[in-house]
């Protein structure tokens, strides 16, 4: 970031590291169009790379127009990233009823069968308050990830598990921020363009 209003660099606010089931909230005058504002969770994060979803960028189309014979119910779809925009994804708190899902932190999973996914749906036994849907990913190479943090564009924060599969991500930005300590926090109000301020 070219402007900084701030006395330390971003990256100095860090009290924690990346990590698998930690959020990445951009800085807030991140220009790139995938993550302006973000606020993504990382599901993996070992020395093969990292992967994650962006929770607040919610598409303007539901579930079932995309995926033929999928129950007509009004799931949300997010975009999760620039990686394989064509892919579905998921992220749900039902790891004890979907088989092959990998457990990121406590009740929170990603993957898994999706035919059972299917059929749990339809039986209407995972609502949508216990799972969420994305187009694409987010993934960093070894080291990549790392660099990014060095040069101040994202900060670190332990997940909230309400926030995660929440379907009130319009404002997530700002609630994670907000959560955060003093330094950090006060950004919130932050215009998007700092030559607007």
């Amino acid at each position: 970031m070219d402007y900084n209003p701030f006395k330390r660099k971003i990256s100095e606010l860090n009290k924690i590291e990346a990590a698998k089931g930690r959020f990445l909230v951009s800085e807030p005058f991140m220009e790139d169009p995938y993550f302006k504002r973000s606020v993504v969770l990382l599901t993996e994060h070992n020395k093969e790379g990292s992967v994650g979803f962006i929770l607040n960028q919610a598409l303007d189309i539901k579930l079932s127009e995309l995926i033929e014979d999928f129950p007509e119910l009004d799931f949300p779809v997010y975009l999760g990233g620039p990686v394989q925009p064509q892919n579905l994804f998921f992220l749900h708190s039902k790891g004890d009823l979907i088989p092959e899902a990998i457990q990121v932190s406590g009740d929170i999973y990603w993957s898994g069968n999706f035919d059972m996914l299917k059929g749990l749906i339809e039986q209407e036994l995972i609502q949508k308050n216990e799972i969420k849907f994305f187009l694409g990913y987010s993934g960093w190479d070894f080291g990549q990830l790392k660099n990014e943090l060095k040069t101040n564009s994202w900060f670190v924060q332990d997940s909230d598990p309400s926030l995660i599969l929440s379907n009130d991500s319009e404002d997530l930005w700002k609630q994670v921020m907000a959560k955060a300590e003093k330094e950090i926090a006060m950004m919130v109000n932050y215009p998007e363009n700092p030559n607007l301020n």
